[in-house]
């Protein structure tokens, strides 16, 4: 059950920090200031923030019309969850000590 418990927290803070970087840059590019690089937001989808950017690219109304945020996010989403669902169907036991 640890295990599970600090998953959960990782991909939390991931999705938070996911959904936080939107509306960070979206306030950012009101204001013309300094913005987070578009690269970093691929980042953190991908090391498990997927959700929060989606959410957060929606809730700010920001990058949805660059058709690699629109497309790219949902896909790294499916190909997770995808990756979920074989390691949790696989034959193979995993264990930890």
């Amino acid at each position: 059950m640890v295990v599970i418990s600090i998953i959960a927290g990782y991909l939390a803070l991931m999705n938070l920090t996911g959904f936080a970087m939107m509306g960070i840059d979206k306030r950012k590019a009101v204001k013309k200031l300094w913005r987070i690089p578009e690269y970093t937001f691929f980042v953190v989808a991908l090391i498990g923030g997927s959700i929060g950017t989606i959410i957060g690219m929606h809730l700010f109304h920001h990058k949805t019309r660059h058709w690699y945020f629109a497309y790219g996010l949902p896909v790294i989403l499916l190909l997770q969850v995808a990756l979920i669902v074989f390691i949790a169907k696989s034959p193979l036991q995993f264990s930890i000590m």
